[in-house]
């Protein structure tokens, strides 16, 4: 019994009361002995009469406080049992001990008892084994039972799990996530080419056809549609549909293409989607970038930007190549204002640069050297690929001394220096990034399909996927950017050797204009013996090449896959010399080579024919490319990364099929 109950009747207030009666009885008693006696009587009397009330209190709380925890304990399983949420005990073994009846209800039998949590609950023995080594007492999990959801509180110090049924709350949050908003722009990517001859009737039934199979698309996945323009369409629909326009891999875009095969050139559309954002005004600015990242990479694509996630559908086919040079005219012309306003330029390329990169950056300083600007070449250190070039530059002073190291670099850029990249677009595989981080005024030059990585306050972007290198990109420049082009012998052929390596002599992703830019450096004094002699190959790596060739294999019926022996560091230069030479093999459209490099690394290169697009498998694995060309770098042993790959391979074989 509480002490407050035990002391109630013989607290301070009680005893003095007693004080003050018996002083009165003797205050009596001394007048009247009579009068004393019978108040002393009647003091012992209520004392007495208090004293029994106080035994009756006592007993009658004891057996107030017994039938209350007779009654408790009574109802208690009743009111355990009937609980709105579940309550289930296991013990060490994660075998259930005890539950109430809510539990049995969630697995339709009256007892689960001496079952295990492996076969009621398949993920918590696992979950719980993961907590427990991690000392973290409670954690809670979601899961779904018989299409119900149920959010499992499991308390591993007590060994005890509480179910509360989440249904109502998670088929509300799954409406409010598919009824989100998603903004779309559909893009006709290549309407002057396809429709280049047509008279206004021809055209205008070419648009309509087109329209009209935009239109239906939408339907069938409740898209609205707006027209913008002839090219632009503007799609509204909610993040279910997008889900669903995703699982269906944009089946409009091949479905354009294949309705237009019959035209020169093809009809291809570009989409741009975008989902999460907090306004509409920031939608509509993530779906237009999601454009240009689609039209960056080449077009006949969609780019979904989803939060952090960026993902690409399609994009099977190559660039349209553009007829007119309109756009290289307007780049050459900015490109010449841009140098003239800047105290000096600095031009840098990718990390272990070919002689692509080179040829560009020589073409870039030859223009610099029209308008007098002071410019510079980035070059840290050479590398087989452009050994024999660099050897025959150094005979040339002049152009010798232009050749600086990134230290160099660092130390004279200034806030008005113009800082070129040619054949890159992506600051962490530049030659030294902490140059495009400290620049402010920077110029993109590059043929290689735009990835997620990209510098988006550059001043000026010339990426055109079409082209075949960037040195036919620069050499076009060159013709517009000053009315009398003086190219030395050795420049001209520095930017036809690399024209001559991306195209694979001349036999891989060429147009017309790369034949033309060719024939112009041609003309202005390229030696096409030298450019042989700087692509001629050593014997040692010719064999290196056939060892590892030895080892290669079919999969997939067309796709050659070669893996060379551990322990032997090959450099990146070769690994792609020999899946160049793979796909000179029979039945051969695709080839994979897998090597260590030198520097520790794992390197992919990829190769194709064109019916395959290798860029899209190596994107998947962190790297990228080219539709025809493409590698990437990777962690780990020779077999882990084939690994990967051939798992990566397989998801597109199931997605979408690996060749057009």
């Amino acid at each position: 019994m509480p002490n407050l109950l035990q002391k109630r009747w013989h607290g301070y207030q009680t005893v003095w009361v007693f004080m003050l009666q018996l002083l009165l009885v003797i205050l009596i008693s001394s007048y009247n002995w009579i009068l004393g006696l019978i108040g002393l009587c009647l003091v012992i009397g209520l004392t007495y009469m208090m004293l029994m009330a106080e035994r009756r209190f006592r007993k009658e709380l004891v057996m107030y406080v017994t039938d209350l925890t007779y009654r408790i304990k009574r109802v208690e399983g009743e009111a355990v049992g009937r609980l709105s949420f579940g309550i289930l005990l296991y013990n060490e073994d994660r075998t259930v001990e005890w539950h109430n009846r809510y539990v049995g209800g969630v697995f339709g039998q009256e007892s689960v008892v001496r079952k295990p949590l492996s076969e009621l609950l398949p993920p918590l023995p696992q979950l719980i084994k993961d907590k427990k080594e991690s000392n973290s007492g409670r954690s809670t999990v979601e899961i779904m039972l018989d299409l119900r959801y149920y959010e499992l509180t499991i308390d591993t110090d007590e060994r005890l799990i509480y179910m509360h049924d989440i249904t109502e709350l998670a088929v509300l949050r799954e409406r409010y996530e598919d009824e989100k908003a998603a903004f779309g722009i559909v893009m006709l990517d290549n309407l002057d080419e396809a429709t280049q001859g047509m008279d206004d009737q021809q055209r205008t039934a070419l648009i309509a056809r087109v329209t009209t199979a935009i239109t239906e698309w939408g339907k069938q996945y409740r898209v609205y549609l707006r027209r913008l323009s002839s090219e632009r369409t503007l799609m509204i629909l909610n993040q279910k549909s997008l889900s669903e326009l995703e699982q269906s891999r944009f089946v409009i875009l091949d479905e354009v293409r294949e309705m237009t095969a019959d035209l020169k050139v093809p009809m291809t559309l570009s989409i741009g989607l975008a989902f999460g954002a907090e306004s509409f005004s920031e939608l509509g600015e993530l779906a237009q970038s999601s454009l240009d990242m689609a039209l960056g990479r080449g077009g006949d694509q969609a780019a979904v930007k989803a939060g952090q996630r960026l993902s690409f559908y399609g994009g099977k086919t190559g660039a349209t190549e553009k007829r007119t040079r309109v756009r290289a005219r307007v780049i050459a012309h900015a490109l010449r204002d841009l140098m003239q306003e800047s105290d000096r330029v600095i031009i840098m390329g990718h990390r272990m640069p070919d002689l692509d990169a080179i040829g560009a950056s020589i073409g870039v300083l030859k223009a610099a050297d029209m308008y007098k600007v002071e410019s510079y070449i980035v070059l840290d250190g050479s590398n087989p690929s452009i050994d024999r070039l660099m050897d025959r530059i150094e005979k040339e002073e002049v152009l010798a001394r232009r050749f600086i190291t990134p230290e160099q670099a660092m130390a004279i850029m200034t806030e008005h220096t113009l800082l070129v990249l040619v054949d890159t677009h992506k600051p962490s595989m530049t030659m030294e990034p902490k140059l495009v981080a400290e620049a402010t005024r920077i110029v993109v030059v590059d043929h290689h399909r735009r990835g997620e990585e990209f510098i988006n306050d550059a001043m000026l972007v010339y990426l055109e996927p079409y082209a075949s290198s960037t040195c036919e990109l620069v050499t076009e420049l060159l013709q517009y950017i000053h009315e009398k082009v003086v190219i030395s012998p050795l420049e001209a052929t520095t930017l036809l050797a690399g024209i001559t390596v991306d195209t694979k002599q001349f036999a891989l992703h060429t147009g017309s204009r790369t034949f033309e830019a060719a024939a112009f450096l041609r003309r202005v004094g390229a030696d096409t013996m030298m450019v042989q002699r700087l692509l001629k190959e050593d014997l040692h790596e010719y064999m290196a090449k056939a060892d590892i060739i030895k080892h290669a294999r079919l999969i997939y019926g067309n796709i050659a896959i070669a893996v060379s022996e551990p322990g032997h560091p090959i450099p990146q230069l070769l690994i792609a010399q020999v899946a160049d030479t793979l796909l000179n093999m029979t039945n051969v459209l695709a080839s994979f080579v897998i090597s260590e490099r030198p520097d520790g690394l794992i390197g992919i290169s990829a190769r194709s024919l064109g019916s395959m697009n290798v860029q899209v498998v190596m994107e998947r694995l962190g790297g990228g490319g080219h539709l025809t060309n493409a590698a990437v770098q990777l962690e780990g042993s020779q077999a882990e990364a084939e690994k990967r790959l051939l798992k990566v391979l397989d998801e597109i074989d199931k997605e979408e099929g690996l060749f057009e």
